[in-house]
């Protein structure tokens, strides 16, 4: 595991991870762009989750809502009024930070702060060609409204029984006062949200079994489950909608903080968006508001918490130990020899042919020993060098990335080799 922000800011720069967003122009506060390794991974920890949590369940469904919906919805939901941080004030260099973030003095300029008011976090802009009241919107601060305001509507097209749950994956923006720490917080980030709904008495039982799913799931991305610890939170510091909540903290390199949340919102948002209960029971015709528990998965906590579990030292080698299916490339494709045509040739056809069912990547620059550490840094699970002896019998050499090993392997059998190797990874 990586022992500082700095090095880990500094691979995914480098190599093409995370870039500081509106980097010629100096950036912006908190800005940061993924780049054509950080989609990678990004998209394969959003597949994977969406695989597991919606492709392989028949209690699940998925949805893709707007953006910016009707205000009335953050109105009925409590945004409007309950939505915020308590913000105070250097009343010397007149900087401003969440309270729970400091202490007694300003950290930028030890100056005297002035007493805690509520700042609302939601995102304010305007629909149409005139910034008057009538014309205010928000940006959506979670994906889990448009999940209860399509309730009906999903309902009536699935015919679905409870318990049973909506999921969707997409972005959600709120106005931080103090966002940092890399893409920890930021205030344009992605979740991955389920709101299951069940009968009241049924909630004990749902709750634990997805505080199991979710441990599960951190399992799967390859995070040692020691790092994660459980925090209860209590009454006075749960969001205006819950009666329970769990948050997985883990340790990153900055310190320990929340990566996942767990919650059990009741029947609060039915209820505020229905005047009318939304359910029917089929057999008994019982109409009701169902409860609700809501895992909540941020996309790029887990790509953080991901980066920061896999990246290893061993000695000058830099080696980023992704779980193979997590990995933006799952395989690196070398001729021995950048002069020598009949390699190159041989390894591109290669190439063509794995990229059909695998994300590969061709490289052809400077000597194979510096290819192979190249790789190791950006997570690369195999390395296949073509070879003098590859034109004589139709072997390659495939070099494994954490043992550094090699072995030969004839050239018809790399597919079904490779996709083996993922599905023993993919548990």
């Amino acid at each position: 595991m990586v022992n500082s922000m700095e090095k880990l800011v500094s691979l995914c720069k480098r190599r093409g991870f995370v870039f500081p967003g509106s980097d010629i122009y100096g950036g912006l506060s908190n800005s940061w762009d993924y780049g054509p390794l950080g989609v990678e991974l990004k998209n394969n920890i959003k597949n994977l989750w969406w695989d597991k949590f919606v492709r392989r369940r028949d209690d699940m469904v998925g949805i893709d809502a707007a953006l910016i919906m009707n205000p009335k919805v953050w109105e009925a939901s409590g945004h409007l009024k309950n939505f915020s941080d308590p913000l105070i004030e250097c009343k010397k260099c007149k900087r401003r930070f969440r309270e729970d973030t400091i202490s007694e003095k300003c950290p930028e300029c030890d100056g005297e702060l002035s007493k805690a008011r509520q700042f609302n976090l939601m995102f304010k802009t305007f629909i149409g060609p005139t910034e008057d009241g009538s014309n205010i919107a928000y940006f959506r601060p979670e994906t889990a409204q448009a999940m209860f305001v399509d309730f009906k509507n999903v309902l009536d097209t699935t015919r679905r029984k409870l318990p049973f749950g909506i999921a969707q994956i997409g972005k959600a923006f709120r106005n931080e006062i103090t966002p940092g720490n890399f893409i920890f917080r930021t205030r344009e980030f992605e979740q991955m949200e389920i709101e299951y709904f069940i009968r009241e008495e049924e909630w004990k039982k749902s709750f634990e079994y997805w505080r199991e799913e979710m441990i599960n799931w951190i399992k799967f991305l390859g995070i040692d489950i020691e790092k994660i610890h459980e925090l209860e939170i209590p009454e006075k510091d749960r969001a205006h909608y819950s009666k329970r909540t769990i948050d997985f903290e883990y340790e990153f390199p900055f310190e320990k903080a929340e990566l996942y949340g767990l919650a059990y919102r009741t029947d609060f948002d039915l209820k505020n968006h229905f005047k009318e209960p939304p359910y029917k029971d089929q057999e008994t015709g019982e109409e009701f508001y169902p409860h609700v528990i809501e895992p909540t998965f941020g996309v790029d906590r887990s790509i953080l918490a991901v980066l920061s579990e896999a990246y290893t030292e061993e000695g000058e080698r830099v080696v980023l130990k992704l779980k193979p299916l997590l990995a933006p490339y799952k395989v690196a494709i070398f001729p021995l020899l950048a002069n020598k045509p009949e390699l190159v040739e041989k390894a591109r056809r290669l190439y063509d042919e794995l990229r059909k069912n695998f994300t590969a990547v061709f490289d052809d620059r400077g000597n194979i020993g510096k290819r192979y550490y190249s790789q190791d840094e950006i997570g690369t699970p195999w390395c296949v060098t073509v070879d003098f002896e590859t034109l004589e019998n139709n072997t390659v050499t495939v070099r494994d990335r954490d043992s550094a090993t090699q072995e030969r392997i004839e050239i018809e059998k790399l597919k079904d080799y490779f996709q083996n190797e993922l599905q023993k990874n993919n548990t």
